[in-house]
């Protein structure tokens, strides 16, 4: 991965421009129209980053300025070294990921919180990606799929933030409950205990802990 320019990763913007304009030549106005419409629940970009980006791909020669309109508009189209680098990135060089998760390594932490405290974040995180899961839907039911290369795996695409915002509604209200039960109040007893003097336990939560009722009334 290349250098970031404002949270957007340089070489994935790069060639999300170039996949675009595979398709069909555009300007700077028509890509950041495709962007918001196609790309931006997977790859925002801002209007300044696409213009910046599109400068650089006609500096190296990957993007070709092919026409001129009224008020300074610029018509670009792919070159051949273009699809050619375009090509290498989507056969050749390996898919970065989600290699960092702000919210499940906070749930390494939980165990720091009250129960209480841990359910409402997990809800919280079931709730958003219920938000993703609804939007996805907006997004399926609006869109006019046709024939064209965006379109058909642009479709594809969104069925994969369709299931995984499913799926992670599902395992956050799951993990809601797990954090209420007794085990789970046992290892935040330990983490707690770490932190406070002699004398000073958390009384309260470890006979909810120990008791019968230690996996059914935590945290509700």
């Amino acid at each position: 991965m290349s250098t970031v320019e404002g949270n957007v990763p340089v070489m994935s913007l790069r060639h999300a421009v170039l996949g675009l304009l595979s398709e069909a030549p555009a300007s700077g106005y028509d890509l950041m129209k495709l962007f918001n419409a196609t790309l931006s629940m997977v790859w925002p970009a801002t209007q300044s980053q696409v213009y910046g980006e599109l400068g650089k791909l006609t500096t190296a020669g990957m993007v070709e300025v092919t026409a001129h309109g009224p008020r300074g508009r610029k018509e670009y189209a792919i070159t051949d070294e273009g699809l050619t680098e375009l090509r290498h990135w989507l056969t050749k060089v390996e898919p970065s990921g989600p290699q960092r998760d702000d919210g499940l390594l906070r749930v390494f932490f939980l165990g720091i919180v009250t129960p209480l405290e841990a359910q409402t974040f997990l809800l919280h995180q079931a709730e958003l990606a219920a938000r993703t899961r609804a939007m996805c839907e907006q997004v399926d039911e609006n869109a006019q799929w046709d024939d064209e290369m965006i379109s058909v795996y642009g479709r594809i695409a969104l069925e994969y933030g369709l299931r995984m915002s499913a799926a992670q509604e599902e395992w956050a209200r799951w993990a809601a409950e797990q954090v209420t039960t007794a085990k789970a109040r046992r290892a935040s007893e330990l983490a707690h205990a770490q932190h406070e003097g002699p004398g000073q336990g958390h009384e309260t939560q470890g006979k909810d802990a120990e008791g019968p009722q230690g996996d059914e009334t935590g945290g509700t």
